[in-house]
């Protein structure tokens, strides 16, 4: 239940609602191969919560770029169920996706490794990553964020250095770090076998186009035609697969996880169409720790 300091606060919230309830009831009606809910967000014009929740991400010439092999991927793929992804986490009212994404491949690499799953701390790449370009709350990139990591030489866990939502001063404890990456590596851009040969070996961190209705408001189904490719958001990429629409069309699809807690979407999921529409821009921007081996066992 949300509490607002004035009646005119409240008198425009409730607008807000629903001219986005009336929005997401039209979506419903036109039978896409998604729907949309009222959820947590449901008082937020997609300007505010753009600047709320997102990022920005300035598209350069990649660098360290890792040509997979494609002669022989899975058909399927979930990390979740595989045991390499933790639980899905809530960034709050920060930008600080890209935290997030990044802690979610480290956790994936720390894993298949052959190290017990374990969370590791958004916080300390918020505080202490500010001098490889990231900004906090205010953005960052994962590339930035692996650069630090291997700079510092590992990252702490979450429960020792616990995510505050807020940016402070880098409190990093090296004797404290659980997890470590040598390096990291770019997906070659735009290539549905090149990402999918990754995703096929670990979880990896992708950035995406999550402005409009069409994120804020997910439930489930396979986003397949909504979205741009201007990124503004970082999540990971955990498996792919063949998943029935909401309308039983068969459509491959990325499984992604997002950082909005597990009261968003699909359990805190959403799944997009995997094709080379590169839709919400999954294909533009993906990128993946190395460690000691390469690639991890799975």
């Amino acid at each position: 239940m949300k509490a607002y300091k004035s009646h005119d606060e409240y008198a425009h919230r409730f607008g807000v609602w629903k001219e986005n309830r009336a929005a997401i009831k039209a979506h419903n009606l036109s039978k896409k191969s998604w729907s949309l809910a009222i959820n947590k967000f449901g008082d937020l014009t997609q300007e505010e919560f753009a600047e709320m929740y997102l990022s920005k991400y300035e598209t350069e010439k990649l660098k360290d770029i890792e040509v997979l092999d494609t002669a022989a991927l899975p058909t399927t793929v979930d990390w979740v169920a595989k045991g390499a992804v933790t639980q899905v986490k809530n960034q709050g009212q920060c930008g600080s996706c890209w935290s997030f994404s990044t802690t979610g491949s480290v956790e994936g690499l720390h894993f298949l490794e052959g190290n017990q799953l374990v969370s590791l701390s958004e916080q300390q790449l918020m505080d202490c990553s500010t001098k490889f370009g990231n900004m906090g709350c205010n953005g960052g990139l994962m590339d930035d964020a692996f650069k630090y990591i291997i700079s510092a030489g590992g990252l702490e866990s979450e429960e020792e250095y616990p995510y505050l939502a807020f940016d402070q001063a880098c409190k990093a404890d090296s004797s404290k770090f659980v997890a470590s990456i040598s390096g990291y590596k770019n997906v070659t851009p735009n290539s549905v076998d090149q990402l999918m040969a990754a995703v096929s070996v670990q979880p990896t961190s992708i950035a995406v186009d999550a402005s409009g209705l069409d994120w804020q408001f997910y439930l489930g189904g396979v986003i397949d035609f909504a979205c741009g490719t201007s990124l503004d958001h970082g999540v990971l990429a955990v498996g792919y697969e063949t998943k029935d629409t909401l309308f039983h069309k068969d459509m491959p699809v990325w499984k992604v996880k997002n950082s909005w807690g597990a009261d968003w979407g699909d359990g805190g999921y959403l799944y997009i169409e995997r094709s080379s529409k590169n839709e919400c821009g999954v294909l533009s921007q993906p990128s993946f720790p190395t460690g000691k081996t390469f690639p991890p066992s799975a």
